[in-house]
């Protein structure tokens, strides 16, 4: 019997999206999954979506919450997987993305998260652009921010009888503070393989609370100090990674949209002046 995974949906009136985020986990055909989906009282037409599929949910419950980190944290709390996640409910999981973290697992028994790549999608699932990752570590995410994704990423049941659950204080950077937790105690292992969609669409969190996200991400970092001069080094560590992986092509596109981006802001302060 392959491991059991419990996936968690935090859901708030995103019905024109929802459907495809419950189908993306159901459709894995993954024999032993544990689906839960925590919405927040929606009233969209959501409940009439989870009621469709609620013959294959371990549990839903819709009722008033305070927040996507409560709604996570409760189902997270009821979740009873080896390996546990949530995905959002207008993001989705790309097929075979359970056997892939399954396989990895048994390969790699000693670690406690496994993460793998991710695609940002606009509103119709079409794939804007992949953003590839390599194996996180706690100096790696600190210094670079978010080199994973919770679209994409998986860890151990037990990791939560060390280091809790997500900060419900926060309403944006929680998903940084919470990988930023589980590196730092915890060994990671990544699979370069698309395993997350994340829509993105104006209405996203991302969109319309950018600056919330930015002071959230720096009171985060404030309450863990690091050396700048270390930045670099973790910049160079991920490009030698992916070359390994054999991502030269994309690397060498990141450096030349680096260039790019820097002419163009070179030619735009020329003509300010």
């Amino acid at each position: 019997m392959p491991p059991k995974i419990s996936i968690v949906t935090p859901s708030f009136n995103q019905a024109p999206f929802l459907e495809r985020t419950i189908r993306s986990v159901l459709d894995q055909g993954y024999e032993n999954l544990e689906y839960i989906i925590i919405d927040g009282g929606s009233n969209d037409g959501s409940i009439d979506i989870i009621r469709k599929y609620s013959n294959h949910l371990a549990h839903w419950v819709s009722e008033q919450d305070r927040g996507q980190p409560d709604a996570i944290n409760k189902g997270l709390r009821r979740a009873t997987g080896d390996w546990l996640a949530w995905q959002n409910s207008d993001d989705v999981y790309y097929p075979g993305t359970f056997s892939s973290l399954a396989h990895a697992a048994a390969e790699h028994p000693h670690v406690n998260l496994i993460t793998g790549n991710m695609a940002a999608i606009d509103p119709e699932g079409r794939r804007l652009r992949v953003q590839r990752y390599v194996r996180p570590t706690y100096g790696a995410v600190r210094a670079e921010g978010m080199i994973l994704t919770n679209q994409a990423a998986f860890w151990r049941k037990s990791v939560h009888d060390s280091i809790g659950y997500v900060n419900e204080s926060l309403t944006c950077a929680f998903d940084y503070e919470w990988f930023l937790r589980v590196t730092e105690r915890f060994e990671a292992w990544h699979v370069p393989e698309i395993w997350g969609g994340l829509r993105i669409y104006d209405a996203t969190k991302t969109v319309q609370m950018a600056q919330r996200f930015a002071e959230e991400i720096a009171l985060v970092r404030s309450e863990r100090p690091f050396p700048r001069w270390k930045i670099p080094l973790y910049r160079l560590r991920r490009v030698a990674l992916m070359l390994v992986q054999g991502e030269g092509r994309y690397v060498m596109a990141g450096v030349a949209n680096r260039i790019r981006d820097a002419l163009h802001d070179g030619t735009r302060m020329r003509g300010c002046k």
